[in-house]
Parts: structure tokens; C-alpha cells; sequence
């Protein structure tokens, strides 16, 4: 289920050219299953139509706070009452400006100073607008009073300029309101995440390598990002896009992925190794592409040697959780490999089950704790896989002797 389902957004809509992105932002939010209530400045009709944003949201637009058929269907009260978040998406200079001060002169206005919910501000403008000291200063007011303020981003304005001012994508002020709405029980700590295969390379053409997608690693970052967290995602070769907020750092083979896994330890608090890194490599990689031959390809394997023990002997305070993707003897094998790896909680799941495998959206798992616990979980989404994963990170960290937290965050301290 996502952050948003159920939830009421609130979207102002105020008069820039960005005002055409709206849509994209409603459509969105409801298919991540919000409550969309819209409401637009007298300027932002003249460039999107309410029709069109009624029709998305499925709710009717507020426009005039003086309307009395709106005020008497909508009810700029209500929607103020109404909003678990409200978004200004674009955000001018003008709007801006008023919120910063208190000025309510018109329904999104009178919205904003009218609310008790998280509020965020998607700004869009010329780029010396947007550069001007005041805007500056207002933004920062506004941050000052708790609100979210999504940067835009660079490239061609409507202007005709070049620079910063345009909207930032509607994917990015979804994930922003999705954090806002969001336990920040990560806050603090610093993930580093692997995802994805590895390929070990046979000649120069071809490899060997395994079915992972990167899927369950890439959804552990974006919801430890969406939690708090600062995170780093080591990734193997992967055609997903890097979850927003999160730095990525790619890979190709197991040698590489654990030598950035090694290097980037020191920084983290806790390592998630999702990535399905290869236990065995070609012995002798030719330089250049093995011709045909009729008698065949015979290919010598050696081992690779897993970082997991040394990396084990040095976690101090940091946590470390894994993953036993297996097609037998589930439980029996996830135990051993916690074991011998040192782990905090090991994520296990059957392979052969349908919908719990490589390249599908869902998971099948069992939670296997260093106490021995285990509990499993029936079929789910990735995604939702991921925050019960981060769930007992949390609930390891609650656990834990606030000395020994004080400690913990001073020894990485001194190591960074």
C-alpha cells in the first residue's frame, strides 16, 4: 500500500507556464492513491482549464473564495481542514511572496494560512526571478516555518533564458510528499544498499552472470531515502532509474561491488546487501571475442572470496542485514548464512515460488533475526517488503541503550 493511500493532498495551483505539469502531478497522486483536491489562483486558469484538473482528480476546483456555490460544495475551511499535505506546484514569486508574509487575497492564499498540515512549495519562474534576493529570502522564511521547498530544476526555460526555474518533474514532488507524510525514523542513519547482478566477464563480448533485477535493492533505498535516511546504493548493471535522493555508485563485477561496498562501509550505519553478487567467475577471461568452435566452449570457474566476514569483524555499532535467495531448505540455509556472515537479520525468500523470484514486482519473504526469531510474510509488493526490512532496522536501533546509540554515532563520527 502506498504513503498516500487515503491520504488528502491538496495541490495549489498558481499562474505560471509550469501550470500545464499539474495534470501530470494529479494523475500521479491519485494512481498513488490519494484524495486530490485541486484549487487554483484566478491567474493559473488562464493557462490550465479547472475542467481539466476536475476531470483527473475526479473532485471538484476551487477558484473563488467568494463564489458562494464553491464556498457552499468546497469551502476554503474545509479544505484547509481537509489536507493531510498541501503542495504549491508551480509556486511563483508572487504566491510565494504572500505565503511568506501572510497575505490571503485569494483562495490558495487564504488555503495556506488557513491550514494546520504540511505544506510544500514547488517553485517555478524565470531564472532571475528566481535568483532575485527577495525570492531567496522568502523561500527561506518559509523553510524557517517547517515548510518543504522542492528545488527546480535546470535546462531551457519558457522564458527563453537558460538556467535554474523550471518546475522540478512531478515523479520528484510525489516523493517529496511522500516523505513529508512519512515516519523520519531513519533520520540519522546513513545506508548503503547493494542492488542488482554482477557480470564476470567470459570474453569481450559475453559474461556470466544471474537474473537480478536490482528491484528489491532499488525500493530498500528509495524507502529509506522516503524514512530519513541518507543512502548510497552500490548497483550492478541495472536499467532502473536511481531512486530520487539517493547516490548511486555503479558497478559491473563482484570484484568491483565489493571493493565499493568495502570503501563506502566507513560511512555507513547500515549495510543492506540485496545485490545478488556472483560466488564464482571465469578463470581465465580472454581479451578478445572466443571465435566458434565446433567442439565447443569448456570454462574453467574460480571462487570469489566473500568480503562479508571481514567487513563483519569491523561493523562496531553498524548493522548488517542480508539476503538468502534459495530453492530449498529455506529456512535451514538462511540460518547458516546469518551465522557465517555475522548478520543482524537475514531477508530469505524461495526462489522457485511464483512471485517471489528474480525480475517481478513482488516478494515472498521470511525475517530471520540474530535473536533467532523468524517470522514470515505472505506475498507483497517490493516496495512494501522494503519498509518492513527498514521497520526492524528501527526496531533495532529503538532497542538499543541510548548510550550505546551515543557511542555508536560518535565513533562514525570520528571515522567520516
Amino acid at each position: 500500500m502506498s504513503v498516500l493511500s487515503g491520504k488528502t493532498i491538496v495541490l495549489g495551483v498558481s499562474g505560471g507556464i509550469a501550470a500545464y505539469k499539474s495534470a501530470e502531478l494529479v494523475r500521479l497522486l491519485v494512481n498513488s492513491g490519494a484524495i486530490v483536491r485541486v484549487m487554483m489562483t484566478r491567474n493559473a486558469t488562464e493557462f490550465i482549464t479547472p475542467l481539466t484538473l476536475q476531470t483527473l482528480s475526479s473532485n471538484p476546483v476551487a477558484t473563488d473564495t467568494f463564489s458562494l456555490t464553491q464556498e457552499s460544495e468546497i469551502g476554503h475551511i474545509r479544505l484547509a481542514d481537509a489536507a493531510d499535505a498541501i503542495v504549491i506546484a508551480p509556486a511563483t514569486a508572487d504566491v510565494i511572496a504572500k505565503a511568506a508574509v501572510g497575505i490571503a487575497d485569494d483562495i490558495v492564499t487564504t488555503v495556506l494560512l488557513a491550514t494546520r498540515a504540511k505544506v510544500a512549495f514547488a517553485p517555478a519562474m524565470n531564472v532571475h526571478m528566481y535568483e532575485h534576493p527577495t525570492v531567496a529570502e522568502n523561500l527561506a522564511r518559509l523553510r524557517s516555518r517547517g515548510a518543504v521547498i522542492v528545488d527546480p530544476g535546470e535546462g531551457a526555460l519558457a522564458c527563453g533564458y537558460e538556467g535554474k526555474g523550471r518546475l522540478a518533474d512531478p515523479a520528484i514532488i510525489v516523493a517529496e510528499i511522500e516523505k513529508m507524510l512519512s515516519a523520519q525514523d531513519l533520520a540519522g542513519e546513513n545506508i548503503l544498499v547493494t542492488a542488482g547482478p554482477t557480470q564476470e566477464p567470459i570474453d569481450a563480448v559475453r559474461f556470466v552472470s544471474n537474473r537480478s533485477s536490482g528491484k528489491m535493492g532499488f525500493a530498500i533505498a528509495r524507502a529509506a531515502w522516503r524514512r530519513g535516511a541518507a543512502v548510497r546504493i552500490v548497483a550492478g548493471p541495472s536499467a532502473l532509474a536511481t531512486p530520487y535522493g539517493v547516490e548511486r555508485i555503479d558497478t559491473v563485477t563482484a570484484a568491483a561491488m565489493l571493493s565499493q561496498t568495502s570503501s563506502n562501509f566507513s560511512w555507513s550505519t547500515a549495510l543492506v546487501m540485496a545485490a545478488a553478487v556472483a560466488d564464482f567467475r571465469p578463470a581465465n577471461p580472454a581479451r578478445g571475442k572466443i571465435k566458434k568452435d565446433a567442439r565447443g566452449l569448456r570454462l574453467e570457474m574460480e571462487s570469489i572470496a566473500d568480503e562479508m566476514p571481514r567487513l563483519a569483524a569491523k561493523k562496531g555499532a553498524r548493522l548488517l542485514i542480508g539476503f538468502a535467495a534459495e530453492t530449498g531448505d529455506l529456512e535451514a540455509n538462511a540460518r547458516a548464512k546469518l551465522t557465517a556472515k555475522g548478520l543482524d537479520l537475514i531477508v530469505a525468500n524461495d526462489v522457485t515460488r511464483e512471485g517471489a523470484g528474480f525480475e517481478v514486482d513482488t516478494n515472498i519473504v521470511t525475517l530471520i533475526g540474530s535473536d533467532g526469531r523468524s517470522q514470515s510474510h505472505p506475498q507483497m509488493s517490493k516496495d512494501a517488503v522494503a519498509d518492513l526490512i527498514l521497520d526492524r532496522i528501527a526496531a533495532i536501533r529503538a532497542a538499543k541503550p541510548k548510550s550505546t546509540r551515543a557511542a555508536k554515532s560518535s565513533r562514525l563520527r570520528a571515522v567520516r
